[in-house]
């Protein structure tokens, strides 16, 4: 039975994409997809903060039109730059949508690396450490100017968030702390509990501040109406079966699993902590994704 309903809602996904060339191109009239760069200025952090945001095809050519949206964290030592540069995120999305397995979406990549060098050390992460709260800046400033400046369906409904390794960390911590703004969250080889072993000064902050977010300790305490709320988000936990953090995620799911979240997904594939297994989940997050958004979309 859940297979069939799969099927079905992903038929509805091909509903609702545009319509689309044999070629793999935008049909005649539609505008095609692309990636723009932008910043946002923090009062919070100080700074003005890099972000690259993907535009499907069809919103230049329909200015009436809003999308729905994906928040696509990158890991330690990368930038907003990451997913696309490193992993095809625009080449698998043009693909995906176009073949009718993913709803034309705006993703949103924000930047959160370190100033150290490889982009790593202080004010590395999505958390708020002393003297760079980060989360603060990206729930306060960020989202919403993003949401201001693009044609954003800014519900719940239809705004997800993914990401990898210390992205997967921050999808976990940001939709288990607000519930409220995400329908879907998808952690691909994320830390959820755990240290890792470093003696790295510039990173004592990130270092301490992953250590207060056990995020299997913080929904194993969390109080019945807080694991309600968690338990409503769609999750697509994604993890290589040589992965080093794969423990903190089998935990995270049996826990779910535990309290019978009604949409918990555990994907076990071959592979470790490394590009090509990102690049290869990316596919299967933006169908899940879309499921999520479908449904919605349908009622």
């Amino acid at each position: 039975m859940k297979r069939f309903f799969v099927l079905v809602v992903v038929g509805c996904i091909a509903a609702f994409t545009t319509a689309q060339a044999q070629n793999g191109e935008p049909a005649e009239g539609v505008s095609p997809s692309r990636i723009e760069s932008g910043t946002v200025h923090s009062a919070i952090l100080g700074v003005d903060k890099e972000y690259r945001i993907y535009l499907p095809d069809g919103y230049d050519s329909d200015a009436e039109k809003s999308f729905p949206v994906l928040y696509l964290l990158h890991g330690a030592g990368g930038t907003c730059d990451t997913w696309s540069k490193n992993y095809n995120m625009k080449t698998i999305t043009d693909w995906r949508t176009r073949s009718g397995f993913s709803i034309p979406m705006i993703i949103v990549m924000p930047d959160a690396r370190g100033i150290a060098e490889n982009n790593r050390g202080k004010n590395m992460g999505y958390f708020n450490v002393p003297g760079w709260n980060y989360q603060d800046f990206f729930f306060e400033e960020f989202l919403p100017e993003i949401e201001r400046r693009y044609r954003i369906r800014g519900t719940r409904e239809f705004r997800a968030i993914a990401g990898l390794s210390m992205g997967g960390g921050g999808t976990t911590i940001y939709s288990m702390e607000h519930p409220e703004l995400f329908c879907t969250a998808c952690p691909l080889s994320a830390r959820v509990q755990g240290v890792p072993e470093r003696t790295d000064p510039t990173m004592a902050d990130y270092l301490r501040a992953i250590k207060d977010h056990d995020m299997v300790a913080y929904l194993q305490n969390a109080s019945p109406e807080v694991q309600k709320a968690i338990g409503q988000i769609r999750w697509y936990i994604d993890v290589g079966d040589s992965d080093y953090l794969f423990e903190g995620c089998a935990h995270l799911f049996l826990l779910m699993r535990e309290l019978k979240f009604p949409c918990a997904n555990f994907r076990v594939r071959e592979g470790t902590h490394q590009q090509e297994y990102w690049r290869t989940a990316l596919p299967d997050v933006l169908t899940f994704v879309s499921i999520g958004f479908a449904e919605s979309l349908d009622r």
